[in-house]
């Protein structure tokens, strides 16, 4: 894919310097990351980036269903490929990588070793995004499998007590410019809540007094994130695709806490 995005774009620089615009679906939590990205890319291209997000799962399933887009770029490999394999999308290329942590709110006293523990604790609300249709939903599900295998019995009750808060179509939003996580661990609708990393250091900027726990690694799940563009998009969609994988996308991601896998080492830069 990487060589088709690099002959695409390199064809699409010649054309006429017309007035373009690229339609960008994009998971709900890379919405800093790319926003940035694609002002950058729009600054520099002169293409207007027409911008969509939320959750994976649903995005995919428009654009199944015929939604006009350019570049889609999921929170999991798994829906682009099946776009992939609809013939509504051309090849899939991981672009970052994140992992779940848990959000947790202030006072409740908790470290990575006693996770599980106080996520069992009955009176502990535990909160998760909605599977399938938001791949940070299927993490968690994942996290649960995982506490199974350490505690036979502890899988399943997570998977009960967790209050699917986020990613659905019918999901409560939180007010302007808040972070759909910390409002709901404010609001009293979970003490904890399994989210990206990159969300709960977003949260954490609202409120420095929410703690940000990283997984025990017998529980620890990564998350990679595959971007694809959308069959008979125009050449700028390619454009744009390259531009996020290239060192300048790279390194916005980088910046905004996610692991970008493109971005060169500090010992091969000039």
């Amino acid at each position: 894919m990487l060589a088709r995005l690099a002959l695409v774009a390199v064809l699409a620089s010649a054309g006429p310097a017309a007035a373009e615009s690229v339609r960008l679906h994009a998971a709900g939590s890379l919405r800093a990351a790319l926003t940035e990205v694609a002002d950058a890319f729009a600054a520099a291209h002169k293409i207007t980036v027409e911008r969509k997000f939320g959750p994976s799962g649903l995005l995919k399933d428009e654009i199944a269903g015929g939604a006009a887009a350019g570049v889609f770029a999921s929170a999991n490999m798994d829906h682009p490929r099946a776009l992939e394999g609809l013939g509504r999308a051309g090849p899939v290329v991981l672009f970052a990588r994140n992992q779940l942590c848990a959000l947790v709110k202030p006072g409740l006293r908790v470290t990575s070793a006693t996770l599980l523990a106080v996520m069992r604790d009955p009176q502990v609300k535990l909160g998760m995004s909605t599977p399938k249709a938001d791949p940070s939903g299927d993490y968690a599900l994942e996290v649960f499998r995982r506490a199974e295998a350490r505690a036979p019995g502890a899988g399943a009750a997570l998977d009960a007590k967790a209050q699917r808060l986020t990613g659905g179509p019918d999901s409560a939003a939180p007010p302007q410019g808040r972070s759909v996580y910390g409002w709901h661990v404010a609001e009293g609708r979970a003490d904890i809540f399994l989210t990206y990393c990159t969300n709960a250091r977003a949260a954490q900027r609202e409120n420095t007094a929410l703690q940000r726990m990283p997984l025990p690694e017998d529980l620890a799940v990564g998350a990679d994130h595959g971007l694809t563009v959308v069959a008979d998009a125009p050449p700028a969609a390619w454009r744009l695709a390259l531009y996020i994988l290239a060192p300048a996308g790279q390194a916005v991601l980088a910046r905004h806490g996610f692991s970008a896998p493109n971005l060169p080492r500090a010992d091969q830069r000039p």
